[in-house]
């Protein structure tokens, strides 16, 4: 699953990746948890062209009567989204990239769980998949998004038995377009390639959401290990 992740780049990367223009304030972000804004990338309603937009962690599909169905919908199996009722519309119809620069997973040692950071190995953010959602609350508009999982890969796999689906570049504007055949999307529904990644053990602090700055991705203190 993806639990945890962060953004910690500056908008300017984020805007060359995804060739767009960022127009909302900005930050970078070293502990992003669900039922928070996140920033997502996605096809404009109506447009066609690519957009930046906050979507709250945690997808509410049209048909649900309790919002609250958003806390238990903050990932989606990218095996089975295509057929599932609270994701399968979204898969066919709004699709998501989320940028990252890296995502948590955590390992069960004798001392407590231990968080590991994981990311590219040259450092460069990357886009996980994901799909969003929309409805009208109380003449606001709520969006949501949940962000797709897929079998881990042999770096991932010690720590957790699923992890995010990360879109390779050269497929952002495949995952993204509305007309692409469910076929196609799912060929990309694979674990990313182990050796572009890097996993390293990282503060506990981490644990708690309240801590998002550079000190959650500081080496574990003595003894966590």
């Amino acid at each position: 699953m993806c639990g945890r992740f962060a953004l910690a780049v500056e908008k300017k990367v984020i805007e060359m990746l995804f060739q767009l223009e960022i127009r909302m304030d900005f930050a970078p972000r070293y502990n992003i948890a669900p039922s928070q804004d996140i920033l997502a990338v996605r096809i404009a309603p109506g447009r066609g062209e690519r957009e930046a937009v906050l979507l709250k962690w945690g997808l509410v599909p049209r048909w649900a009567k309790d919002e609250a169905i958003g806390k238990s919908l903050i990932n989606a199996r990218a095996e089975t989204a295509a057929e599932k009722p609270a994701f399968r519309e979204a898969f066919r119809m709004r699709r998501a990239l989320i940028p990252a620069s890296g995502f948590y997973e955590w390992r069960k040692d004798p001392a407590g769980k231990q968080p590991f950071y994981i990311g590219m190995k040259d450092g460069r953010p990357f886009a996980m998949a994901a799909l969003w959602e929309s409805r009208d609350r109380a003449g606001e508009r709520l969006e949501t998004c949940a962000i797709l999982t897929t079998a881990p890969n042999g770096l991932v796999a010690p720590l957790h038995h699923r992890m995010p689906l990360i879109i390779p570049e050269e497929a952002y504007a495949l995952w993204l377009d509305p007309r692409a055949g469910r076929a196609e999307l799912e060929d990309l529904a694979v674990p990313y390639p182990e050796e572009l990644m890097a996993a390293r053990p990282v503060s506990r602090l981490v644990n708690n959401p309240d801590h998002d700055g550079p000190g959650v991705l500081s080496p574990p203190g003595p003894g966590a290990l």
